[in-house]
């Protein structure tokens, strides 16, 4: 297999390049990364927008906070499922088509949360909402398609940098409507750009066709495999909150953990047998995939859980922490590195194109590595750990999780590729909530040793997810 230098002669991935006649340039080009950017926006927004007016939507509707935590959990829960299952079905119908059904079901279940009367219905309108999840994934491999190879890396750090919301500022306008006007507002104004994504999708997406699956263009979606895995990502989801909620050896956290080891068994049977498999188990087994997997799921626990878990414990603890109201320490301790993420992201993109993406990506890890010893070593400066967290904007943000999606894209094979996109899409989530869930019992204890060890903890993890991205193939079938 031809292999490609890049820069400083390190062997880096075969360039991305589509069939001229596909190639958009100019305004086409710049059309479809706006229209791309509307549509991950509107599913961004119901998780960044959301969160905030948690309480008042408990309040609204007279429930509890622990019932209402399911507005997230289960929307989060079908992004996951989402982001795997449909965007692989792009392959059997084509993207434009995939897109507008999914932005179609968002904005379906956005009407459903504004005009909800109860929690069970705005659960049913979140779980629809979060299937849009899918968004990401069939952005990217559009990118891929349509895009020249140079405009690839900077388009891609863009749709990227959208993932973490707008810099904060989604957040903050979420609360504001929230406590004028209700939050069903808050919907109405997702609604809109939900709308505005359908439009622009219909208008300037292009046609495309099928993915020609080596002969077997006729073939159908594999819905047995696609619900075997559901099943799985659902039972290791649940295995993982009950783990850190009621015990890791508690009769109902094992039974998840026997129905995801049950479901995964089932999965592997159906991919063997199946004639256009949702993820063919030579891939699985291939370099391209698991340690792929691996690093990102690795790379989530180790990193997300420092940056949104134990440091905003820490800096609001009052005893054993920095004594910071949550408004202060979102500001000092989660707003820099947001923001950095956001503008960095793209001049990430850029430099994969040039040095290698695999190579970048584990600069970004080696950099997290070393700032997250630091933030250890520090984790009584609160100015220190300031600069070290905004810092990981840039490392983490900006380097790590631009080149871990563009590699999901890059790595997955010809005849399916949407299957590594949309199982790295998974990681991402399941990566961050086993990373909480390992370090909470630590960071959760309020004392400085705790918080040490939590840290400490979420290095190693770190540290692993480096090891595993040196067992990445180079190029695809390495």
């Amino acid at each position: 297999m031809t292999e490609f230098a890049s820069a400083g002669g390190a062997t880096a991935l075969p360039p991305a390049a589509p069939r001229q006649e596909h190639v958009l340039r100019g305004a086409k080009a710049a059309a479809l990364v706006a229209s791309l950017t509307l549509a991950v926006l509107s599913y961004q927004l119901n998780a960044t927008m959301i969160t905030p007016v948690l309480p008042q939507i408990a309040t609204d509707l007279g429930e509890s906070l622990d019932h209402v935590a399911g507005v997230s959990s289960l929307f989060f829960l079908a992004g996951g499922i989402a982001g795997i299952v449909l965007s692989r079905w792009s392959d059997f119908i084509g993207r434009k088509l995939c897109l507008m059904i999914l932005l179609v079901i968002l904005i379906t279940g956005t009407l459903l949360c504004i005009v909800a009367p109860n929690l069970p219905v705005l659960l049913t309108g979140r779980v629809m909402q979060g299937c849009s999840s899918a968004a990401f994934q069939i952005a990217y491999l559009l990118l891929r398609e349509r895009l020249q190879k140079k405009l690839f890396g900077v388009s891609l750090g863009l749709i990227t940098a959208i993932s973490g919301g707008a810099g904060g500022i989604d957040g903050y306008l979420g609360g504001l409507l929230a406590g004028r006007f209700g939050f069903r507002a808050v919907f109405v104004a997702i609604l809109i750009f939900g709308l505005l994504a359908l439009l622009s999708a219909m208008l300037h997406l292009p046609r495309d066709a099928p993915v020609d699956r080596g002969g077997r263009m006729g073939s159908r979606m594999d819905w047995a495999g696609a619900a075997a895995l559901s099943l799985m990502l659902a039972c290791t989801s649940f295995f993982v909150s009950d783990g850190a909620a009621i015990g890791w050896g508690s009769a109902r956290t094992l039974a998840w953990l026997g129905g995801a080891a049950s479901a995964f068994a089932a999965f592997w049977q159906i991919e063997r047998r199946s004639a256009a498999p949702l993820v063919a188990t030579h891939h699985l087994r291939s370099r391209s995939f698991w340690p792929m997997l691996m690093t990102t799921s690795l790379t989530l626990a180790g990193i997300f859980a420092v940056i949104n878990f134990t440091i905003v414990l820490l800096s609001q603890d009052q005893r054993a922490g920095f004594g910071l109201d949550s408004a202060t320490s979102a500001l000092l301790y989660l707003s820099p590195a947001a923001l950095i993420g956001v503008l960095t992201a793209p001049m990430a993109g850029w430099l994969a194109d040039r040095l290698g993406w695999i190579r970048v990506m584990r600069l970004g890890l080696g950099a997290s590595i070393l700032l997250l010893i630091a933030i250890a070593l520090r984790s009584d400066d609160p100015g220190f750990v300031m600069v070290a967290v905004a810092l990981l904007g840039l490392t983490y943000n900006g380097l790590a999780l631009t080149t871990l999606n563009g590699l999901g894209v890059l790595l997955s094979p010809k005849d399916a590729p949407a299957a590594l996109p949309g199982l790295n899409g998974a990681a991402f989530g399941l990566g961050a909530n086993l990373g909480i869930a390992i370090v909470a019992p630590f960071a959760a204890a309020g004392t400085g040793a705790g918080y040490a060890t939590a840290l400490c903890i979420s290095c190693g993890i770190t540290l692993a997810a480096f090891i595993s991205s040196l067992f990445i193939a180079q190029e695809p079938g390495a």
